[in-house]
C-alpha cells in the first residue's frame, strides 16, 4: 500500500527548489515551516489512508455510464466528499473567493500525493483548479462571483473543452461553434471528446470552459473564444437551476485510469427538451482570443500531468520495493542468511530500484523547480517578474515530458521487479503501467512539448535565460564539489560534464533557429528535452545531498550521476548530428 514520502517532498521543497528561503524573506506572508510539515502531514495521511483503499476498486470496477448519467466506483462520492471538507480543492486558491492562497509549492506537493493514491483520482481536481485559475485571470467579475466560490471550495467541478473527432493538438480545426444571443449570452453547438471528468456524481454541477468559433470569426487559432457552459444553469440565489443542453453521449473504455470518465460531450441537439437547441454558454475574456484564456489553463494542467509522472513513479517504486524485499529467489554473494536471498539482494534488481528512485527523484525536484518559479513569477514585479515567468515558461514542458516518461519507465521497471506477478493483474504493479500510459500523451504530447521547449522557450530573451539557467546549475555543481561531502563519488564530474553535453547542444539548436535550419532544430527536440533534464535533475539531486546530512540522499545522488548522466552525451550526439539520418530514414517508413 502506497505510504506518502513526507519527509522526501519536504526536503525537495524547502532545501532543493527554494520554499524555506523564500518563507525566512516573508515571500509568502504567514507561512511558516511548521505549517507547511502540517499540511503535508495532513496530505500524506489522507492520501495513505483514504484514497489509497480506493485505488484497487476504482481501477476494477471503473466509472459507468447509463441515460446520459455516470456513476462512480464504490465510496467515490463520499472519499470526494471528505476530500472537499478538508479544504484541499482551495489550497491555492484565490482568498477572495474561499481559498487559501498558498503558494503552487504546496499545491503540487499534495497533487502528487493524491496522484499517486489514485491517478483516476487525482486528475478530477486538477481540472478544476485550471478552471479557477482561468476564470480568476480572464472572467468578467459577474462569471466569479456565480461561480468561483463553488470552484475554488470544489462544490462544483471544472472541465477543459478542447478536443474534437477531427481536431487534436491542431485547434486550428476546430469546429464547435458558437452564436450570440440577445441577452449577451451565446448559444454552443458541436461536440467535444477525451472530456475528462465531463459527466460524473461528485457534485450537483459541472463548468465547462469550451473552445468554439463564432460565425464571424477569422480562421485558424486566432478564430477561437472560451466559454463557460454550466452543467445547470444557475438560478438567481446560485444554486443549479435548469438543465443545460449539453450531455455525455459517451464514455471511452481505456487502458487505464479507469474510475476518471473520459467523456464525449454533445452540445446543443436538444438534449434539454424544454429549451430552445443550442448550449447557454457565456464568454471568457475577449472574442476570438480564447485560447490565450484557455492556455493559462492549460498551462496550469501541463505541470499538473507531469506530477502526475512523478506520482505514479513513487507509488510504482514502493510497491516494486516492497515486494523486493518480500520473494526469494536463488542466492546472493552478500546475503548471509539461510536459503534463498530476498531478490533485492540481486545486482540487476537492485539497479532498477535505483533507477526508479533516482528518476522519480529527479523528476520531482524539476516539477517542484517549475512551481517555485510560477509562484515567484507571481510575487515578483518588473523585471524580477519577467525572469521567474522565462523561468517557469522554459522548466513547463521539461516537467510534463520528462516526468510523464518517467512514470512510464518507472511503471514498466516496476512490473520488470515483480517477474510474472507483475503481468498478472492481482499485484496490481501492472494498474500502474497502464494508468501512467496516458500521461505523456494528454495535455500535449510529449513530442509537441519537446518542439515547444526549443522553438519558443529556447530564444526567450534573445537565448539569454536558457544560458543563464545552465550558468546557474554550474554554480550549483561548484559548490557540490567544495562541499567535500563524503559519499558522492564522481557526482559534481559527472555533472560538470552533462551540463558541457546540454550547453553544447543548447548552442546548435539555437543556431539552427537562427539560420533557418527549422528540420534540424526539430528533428533534435525530443533528445535535447531529455538531456536537459537528465542534466538538471543530476544537479538538483546533488544539490539536495549537500544539504543532507544521512547518507541515503548522497547514495542516491552517486548512482544517479554515475549511472545515468553518462547518456548525455549520446542525446547530445543525437541532438547535433541526427538530423540527416532521420530524414534519409524516409523510405524505410514507405510501405
Amino acid at each position: 500500500m502506497y505510504r506518502a514520502p513526507v519527509g522526501q517532498i519536504a526536503h525537495t521543497l524547502k532545501h532543493v527548489v527554494g520554499l524555506r528561503k523564500e518563507i525566512e524573506a516573508g515571500r509568502f506572508g504567514d507561512l511558516s515551516d511548521d505549517l507547511v510539515e502540517a499540511i503535508l502531514s495532513e496530505a500524506g495521511r489522507f492520501s495513505s489512508e483514504e484514497v489509497a483503499p480506493l485505488h484497487r476498486i476504482g481501477d476494477e470496477e471503473g466509472a459507468v455510464l447509463k441515460d446520459a448519467a455516470v456513476t462512480m466506483p464504490k465510496g467515490w462520492k463520499e472519499l470526494y466528499a471528505r476530500w472537499i471538507e478538508g479544504g484541499w480543492n482551495g489550497l491555492t486558491g484565490p482568498a477572495e473567493f474561499g481559498g487559501q492562497g498558498l503558494p503552487m509549492m504546496l499545491g503540487v506537493a499534495t497533487l502528487e500525493m493524491w496522484n499517486s493514491a489514485s491517478m483516476a483520482f487525482g486528475i478530477g481536481p486538477t481540472l478544476t483548479m485550471g478552471a479557477v485559475e482561468a476564470l480568476d485571470k480572464h472572467a468578467s467579475d459577474e462569471l466569479k462571483a456565480i461561480y468561483l466560490e463553488k470552484l475554488v471550495s470544489g462544490e462544483w467541478m471544472g472541465t477543459m473543452n478542447l478536443t474534437e473527432p477531427q481536431a487534436g493538438s491542431d485547434l486550428a480545426a476546430l469546429r464547435a461553434r458558437a452564436e450570440r444571443a440577445e441577452d449577451g449570452s451565446y448559444r454552443i453547438f458541436g461536440q467535444k471528446i477525451f472530456i475528462t471528468y465531463g459527466e460524473h456524481d461528485f457534485t450537483d454541477n459541472i463548468v465547462h470552459l469550451v473552445l468554439a468559433r463564432l460565425p464571424d470569426a477569422p480562421a485558424g487559432t486566432r478564430g477561437i473564444s472560451l466559454f463557460l457552459v454550466p452543467k445547470f444553469l444557475p438560478d438567481a440565489d446560485g444554486s443549479p437551476g435548469a438543465r443545460n443542453d449539453v450531455f455525455c453521449a459517451s464514455i471511452e473504455h481505456k487502458l487505464g485510469i479507469h474510475a476518471s470518465p473520459t467523456c464525449t460531450m454533445i452540445y446543443g441537439d436538444g438534449f434539454a427538451k424544454e429549451r430552445e437547441p443550442g448550449a447557454v454558454g457565456w464568454l471568457i475574456g475577449e472574442e476570438n482570443k480564447g485560447l490565450a484564456c484557455m492556455f493559462t489553463m492549460m498551462n496550469n494542467a501541463r505541470l499538473a500531468v507531469g506530477i502526475q509522472g512523478v506520482a505514479v513513479a513513487e507509488a510504482a517504486y514502493q510497491k516494486a520495493l516492497a515486494y523486493a524485499n518480500e520473494r526469494r529467489q536463488g542466492k546472493a554473494p552478500d546475503f548471509e542468511g539461510e536459503g534463498m536471498a530476498p531478490i533485492i539482494h540481486h545486482a540487476d534488481v537492485r539497479r532498477n530500484l535505483l533507477t526508479m528512485k533516482a528518476l522519480t527523484q529527479a523528476a520531482r525536484a524539476i516539477a517542484y523547480s517549475c512551481a517555485h518559479a510560477l509562484d515567484m513569477a507571481h510575487a515578483g514585479e518588473g523585471e524580477d517578474k519577467r525572469h521567474w515567468q522565462e523561468r517557469a515558461n522554459l522548466l513547463t514542458p521539461v516537467a510534463k515530458a520528462f516526468s510523464t516518461d518517467v512514470g512510464v519507465g518507472v511503471a514498466s521497471l516496476g512490473v520488470q521487479v515483480h517477474g510474472g506477478m507483475g503481468y498478472i493483474e492481482e499485484t496490481g504493479a501492472a494498474s500502474y503501467y497502464r494508468d501512467a500510459r496516458i500521461a505523456p500523451i494528454y495535455e500535449g504530447t510529449n513530442g509537441i512539448q519537446a518542439i515547444d521547449l526549443v522553438t519558443r522557450k529556447l530564444p526567450q530573451s534573445g537565448g539569454a535565460h536558457v544560458d543563464g539557467y545552465i550558468d546557474e546549475l554550474r554554480e550549483t555543481v561548484e559548490a557540490v564539489r567544495a562541499s567535500n561531502r563524503e559519499g558522492l563519488g564522481l557526482t559534481a564530474e559527472k555533472c560538470a560534464e552533462a551540463l558541457d553535453e546540454l550547453a553544447e547542444a543548447t548552442a546548435f539548436l539555437k543556431a539552427s533557429l537562427a539560420e533557418g535550419r527549422m528540420e534540424e532544430a526539430l528533428a533534435g527536440a525530443t533528445p535535447y528535452l531529455r538531456l536537459f533534464a537528465l542534466a538538471a535533475g543530476g544537479v538538483y539531486l546533488a544539490k539536495g545531498a549537500i544539504v543532507d546530512e544521512t547518507a541515503a540522499n548522497a547514495a542516491l545522488c552517486r548512482f544517479f550521476a554515475e549511472n545515468l548522466l553518462d547518456e548525455a552525451a549520446a542525446l547530445r550526439k543525437r541532438v547535433v548530428g541526427g538530423s540527416q539520418s532521420l530524414a534519409a530514414a524516409e523510405a524505410a517508413l514507405a510501405s
